[in-house]
C-alpha cells in the first residue's frame, strides 16, 4: 500500500465554502474507485478552534492498495481538473507499514496528520514494529476510526494519520495538523 497527500494552502480571506462545494460535488466521484482503500477529503480553516489551524488548507489524504491506483489517478482527468483549478501540487507519498480501518469509519468527522523526521540512527525494523503496533491499538481501543503509519526513504519521514469521530485533543503537539473531514471515498459505497 501507498499513502499520498497533497496540500493547498489558501489565502487567509479565501472563501472556504468554495472548497466545501467542491468536496460535496466531486467527492462521490471517487467512491468505489479501483485500488483505493480510502480518500479523506480534508480541510482546515484559519482560526478554527476545533482544528487549531493557522491557515486555510485543502489537503486530501489517500491510501492506495497498489501504486497503480495512485499512478492512474495522478495521470487521469480528475487530477488534471484539480491542477487546472489550483496548480500542480507537490504530492507527498509514503510506503504504508500499516493501515487499519474500523467498521465505523463512515463516522469520521476529523483527522490528524503528523509528519516526523526519522533519526539517521533509528533501527527501522524496530520502528516499524513499534509504530505498527501503536497504529493497530488506535483502532482496537477505539481512539481512531482509521489509523495509518507509513514512511518515505527520500527525506526519511514517518507519517501518522488518524480519522476520528470526535475533535482531537492534542492540538498543541508540534508537527500535528488537524483537519475536518468533508467526505470519505470508500469501497462499497452505493
Amino acid at each position: 500500500m501507498i499513502a499520498m497527500q497533497y496540500n493547498f494552502a489558501l489565502p487567509a480571506d479565501y472563501d472556504m465554502t468554495i472548497i466545501d462545494r467542491r468536496i460535496r460535488d466531486k467527492g462521490p466521484l471517487l467512491d468505489n474507485l479501483p485500488g483505493l482503500k480510502f480518500k479523506a477529503y480534508l480541510t482546515a480553516r484559519k482560526g478554527d478552534a476545533v482544528t487549531g489551524s493557522r491557515e486555510n488548507l485543502y489537503a486530501p489524504f489517500y491510501v492506495w492498495r497498489q501504486e497503480e491506483g495512485l499512478s492512474d489517478f495522478v495521470c487521469g482527468p480528475g487530477f488534471a481538473a484539480l491542477t487546472e483549478s489550483f496548480g500542480r501540487p507537490q504530492v507527498n507519498t509514503w510506503i504504508v507499514w500499516r493501515a487499519d480501518t474500523s467498521v465505523d469509519i463512515r463516522s469520521a468527522k476529523f483527522a490528524t496528520r503528523e509528519v516526523i523526521a526519522i533519526d539517521p540512527h533509528t533501527p527501522l525494523a524496530e520502528l516499524r514494529v513499534e509504530e505498527s503496533e501503536t497504529a493497530a491499538q488506535a483502532i482496537s481501543n477505539g481512539a481512531a476510526l482509521a489509523s495509518v503509519v507509513a514512511f518515505e526513504p527520500t527525506h526519511w519521514t514517518l507519517v501518522r494519520f488518524r480519522l476520528l469521530a470526535e475533535p482531537p485533543k492534542d492540538l498543541a503537539r508540534t508537527g500535528l495538523q488537524s483537519y475536518n473531514v468533508g467526505h470519505l471515498s470508500l469501497p462499497g459505497i452505493a
